[in-house]
């Protein structure tokens, strides 16, 4: 028997309605492709979600459990008791999604810098990484400027991944001065403007991601993205890297067992 090679996911929301109606097939499909998946809370509700999958499939899914900044102006959205309890559980294995996004400005600036603050705290406090999404103004770094102003007010020695980077090259030199790590999806296979970043960054700050159900890759772009999707953006990671496809596989992979303790 060939043994079937791990690719990893780390963020994607298989927990979220546009699985509703076939949410055990999307898993079976990702499953039989030797895919594993994090699975990404973005407020309570969600967040919980997460943890149920991650029970239902321990040796598949994880969770994260966090506050998204859309979610951060919300009445009732964050609650820090609710999110500790939720992050002791040990199929969490990180904090987040949380952080600035001036792209859509959903929630206040005050609204978001609370709740990312809290949940900073709460990584720190638990020992668990920082999943971070930050997307800033039109052509600024504004939103990872903020963010790393804010962290450098806390005392947070585990991981910090930067979901969906979307920031400049000097930026990105900046956070990975700072012991970032960089996820990327499958914005990759249709976007020419990520490759001198993805060239740049040393394959070991790199994980995978789909953050199904949006942005599918070529050549599903346009429906709705799943984590078995997740091989399009490794061909082109491979590609882009110019290094080859098991290679990208095996480090990244490592990557993510590496970063968030998972086997």
């Amino acid at each position: 028997m060939i043994k079937m090679r791990t690719i990893v996911d780390v963020h994607t929301h298989v927990n979220l309605f546009p699985y509703n109606k076939d949410r055990e097939e999307v898993i079976k499909r990702a499953v039989e492709a030797g895919i594993k998946m994090i699975c990404v809370g973005i407020d309570a509700e969600t967040s919980k979600s997460a943890v149920v999958l991650a029970e239902k499939y321990p040796k598949d899914i994880w969770a994260t459990v966090g506050c998204h900044p859309h979610c951060a102006g919300e009445k009732g959205k964050f609650n820090t008791e609710i999110f500790r309890k939720l992050a002791e559980h040990p199929k969490v294995v990180a904090m987040g999604e949380c952080g600035f996004d001036y792209f859509r400005n959903l929630s206040g600036k005050k609204d978001q810098e609370n709740v990312f603050a809290e949940q900073i705290k709460l990584a720190g406090e638990l020992k668990k990484p920082l999943m971070i999404h930050c997307r800033p103004s039109k052509g600024a770094d504004d939103a990872y400027e903020d963010a790393l102003n804010l962290i450098s007010n806390f005392e947070f020695p585990s991981p910090k991944i930067s979901h969906f980077y979307a920031g400049s090259l000097a930026m990105a030199k900046k956070l990975l001065n700072q012991g970032f790590y960089f996820t990327f999806g499958g914005v990759i296979t249709f976007s020419r403007s990520y490759n001198e970043i993805i060239k740049f960054l040393p394959i070991e700050n790199i994980m995978l991601e789909t953050d199904a159900p949006y942005v599918a890759p070529e050549p599903y772009r346009g429906k709705r993205n799943e984590p078995v999707y997740i091989v399009e953006v490794l061909k082109k990671m491979a590609e882009i890297k110019n290094l080859e496809y098991d290679k990208i596989l095996e480090i990244t992979t490592q990557n993510a067992e590496r970063i968030f303790n998972i086997k």
